[in-house]
């Protein structure tokens, strides 16, 4: 082909001659990516809802807890809160931040936000106050809505705060009839906030017809009907909560909302999905490894919806053993959640994404924006109905990033370049290779290396700084920072950490930090990556004085901390955390705390007692207070009787 391009037209750039032949090129362009589907183009995603809760009014919307809403109260509850913020000048395209715990109140207020027109930006209450105030002078969001608890901790600005729990009493009087339609499908349904290369993170801006798209072709396949009950453990934060929280009320299903400790504590989270009747579940795969870890033994009836990351081909064949189905799902914020969806079936072949879901386009192109031919590797772009309407306040992010559809004969068509290296399969599946740019998946987060390397050269010492993911154990990924100083300075981790927990998420700061005299070059000068060291695996260079654990309890704790952090020789009061310890790793130490002592340790527990000597001053408390063995039988005894006599749905909700 490439020979025949150059004598037809030896003029021509190399870079714009064909490489495929017209049937590769119809099939790579059309074939593979008729996607056209009908789904309800002039219809938002509260009036979906709307529409069901008239059909089904006396079902069950939403659980939490022993707690639960019809689908009447709850279309009546947001119907009172939609009043409300149109009182407060809400209207089409108004931004409205959402700061809540997780709670019927959360469900409530975002539907109540949706049908008074405006777009929800979530804002999660465990952010650094800094990042906070960041999004919401960045989005300008004229209100909030918030609970008492979390007032204080958020910075005040000119927004009107409306504390749900504290002016119930007032919202309740509002009607309980819709609000006048005033949204249309291109108005924006919700802004996201994701991580920014640029040491700041950026708004992507979702409008109601791409998510309404969505919906349609997700409850098609992987498919939820109005028998199913998801659980959903997604912080609204992350974009994915989307599917979570409104699919199964658009179908007549019912949504079984975790508490955010239930969603990291693998043991609770099992019981959940035993005592609800889940059906359906989404997650990343480090929440489904937490689980398998946890010692879950699976549940034949559920489908399993795995992505955020990739999915290995272990970790598929692991549950695929112990349920109906898995699917592996894709998709950038940019596209709305999801953009393609694989079933997952047993085998040793690599696992793929699948096709471009419902009217959405993929195109494998090479630097020049060439397609490329099946089986080589390309930058995956995405177009079609999914996309959003660019970033927040970043004409030219948005200009760089949305570009125009050469594919397409509609002049304002656009593509979404997402930087993800993939090929085609000859079957027609896409399979993922990697990242072109520095941009990473750590516990299913989206991570720009970049943000959180222009984080830490702000701090006064640090002179240069490199941010890498590492897998130095398999399964395991983690950030490591690489810092060079400026000429007679030393810096204090401990100092380090606070400052960046000030500016960053927990999952963004790393678990490791390598001083080095200089980082090292390739021969043209830019970092070289691939020679940074591996970190060592002894004690951080920490503030605490070392003490070494005495016999019994501190030395098996001592013991476990170094299996599971890798990290030799840690002192009693040395912080998990400091030490590189993650929210996922607490899981293992409950596991071999268990195997060990026989010590039933909640989660939560290690987040008050993070050292040595304070977990071990609890677990002696309690074993004198209670013995672990007995303890254990009488958990079993109670999680038996629970699920004997387990009635589905507890006292109605107070909003």
């Amino acid at each position: 082909m490439l020979l025949e391009a150059v004598v037809a037209d030896p003029d021509k750039r190399l870079s714009d001659l064909r490489l495929l032949t017209e049937p590769e090129r119809h099939q790579l362009l059309v074939e593979w990516n008729r996607t056209q589907a009908d789904y309800p183009r002039e219809e938002t995603i509260h009036e979906l809802f709307e529409a069901q809760a008239a059909r089904t009014p006396e079902a069950v919307a939403v659980v939490f807890g022993d707690q639960h809403l019809s689908y009447r109260e709850l279309d009546q509850g947001a119907n009172q809160v939609a009043h409300h913020l149109q009182k407060l000048g809400v209207q089409p395209e108004t931004l409205v931040g959402i700061c809540l715990d997780r709670s019927m109140g959360m469900m409530v207020s975002l539907l109540g936000i949706l049908k008074a027109g405006g777009a929800y930006v979530p804002l999660d209450p465990t952010y650094p106050r800094e990042r906070l105030a960041f999004m919401l002078e960045d989005s300008n969001a004229p209100v909030v809505v918030t609970q008492r608890r979390i007032l204080d901790a958020l910075p005040r600005r000119s927004a009107r705060f409306v504390c749900l729990d504290s002016e119930w009493k007032l919202i309740a009087r509002e009607n309980q009839e819709p609000p006048p339609a005033t949204t249309r499908p291109e108005n924006l349904a919700y802004v996201i906030y994701t991580s920014g290369s640029t040491g700041k993170p950026k708004g992507v801006q979702i409008p109601h017809r791409a998510v309404v798209n969505f919906h349609n072709s997700m409850r098609r396949e992987p498919g939820l009907t109005s028998a199913d009950a998801l659980l959903a453990v997604t912080t609204l934060s992350f974009d994915i909560a989307g599917l979570e929280l409104f699919l199964p009320l658009i179908v007549g299903a019912r949504v079984v909302l975790a508490t955010r400790e239930e969603a990291g504590d693998g043991a609770q989270l099992a019981a959940k999905i035993d005592k609800a009747a889940v059906t359906v579940m989404q997650a990343t795969p480090p929440t489904w490894r937490l689980l398998l870890e946890s010692g879950w033994q699976g549940n034949k009836s559920l489908k399993i919806l795995c992505g955020g990351e990739a999915l290995s081909r272990e970790l598929a064949n692991q549950l695929l053993e112990r349920c109906a189905e898995v699917w592996n799902l894709y998709g950038p914020t940019e596209t709305t959640i999801w953009s393609a969806a694989a079933k997952i079936e047993p085998g040793n072949h690599a696992v793929v994404v699948g096709r471009p879901i419902a009217n959405t386009q993929f195109y494998i192109l090479d630097r020049y924006l060439n397609p490329v031919s099946i089986g080589v590797p390309g930058e995956l772009v995405i177009g079609g109905d999914g996309l959003a309407r660019g970033y927040l306040n970043r004409p030219e992010l948005t200009a760089e990033k949305f570009i125009r559809n050469p594919f397409s004969a509609e002049a304002d068509a656009r593509l979404y370049r997402t930087g993800d290296c993939a090929r085609w399969r000859p079957d027609g599946n896409v399979e993922l290779l990697g990242r072109m740019d520095h941009q990473v998946k750590i516990r299913g987060f989206r991570i720009e290396l970049g943000e959180i390397e222009a984080v830490l050269l702000q701090f006064p010492k640090v002179r240069e700084a490199i941010v890498v993911a590492r897998e130095d154990v398999p399964g395991d990924k983690r950030l490591t920072a690489y810092l060079t100083t400026f000429r007679q300075t030393t810096v204090s981790l401990n100092e380090l950490r606070r400052f960046l927990r000030e500016k960053l998420p927990e999952y963004m700061i790393p678990s490791a930090f390598v001083m080095l005299e200089k980082l090292p070059l390739t021969p043209n000068g830019k970092v070289d990556r691939r020679a940074l060291p591996a970190p060592e695996n002894h004690r951080a260079r920490l503030e605490t004085k070392f003490v070494a654990p005495q016999a019994g309890l501190e030395q098996t704790i001592a013991a476990i901390w170094e299996e599971v952090l890798s990290i030799k020789h840690p002192g009693v009061n040395d912080n998990f955390f400091d030490l590189g310890g993650h929210s996922l790793q607490v899981v293992q130490i409950q596991n071999k705390l268990r195997e060990r002592l026989g010590a039933e340790l909640p989660v939560v527990k290690l987040f008050e007692y993070p050292t040595v000597r304070s977990l071990a001053g609890y677990l002696g408390e309690e074993k004198k207070e209670h013995p672990f063995g007995q303890r254990i039988h009488e958990r079993t005894q109670r999680q038996k009787a629970a699920a004997a006599g387990h009635k589905p749905f507890g006292a109605r909700a107070k909003l």
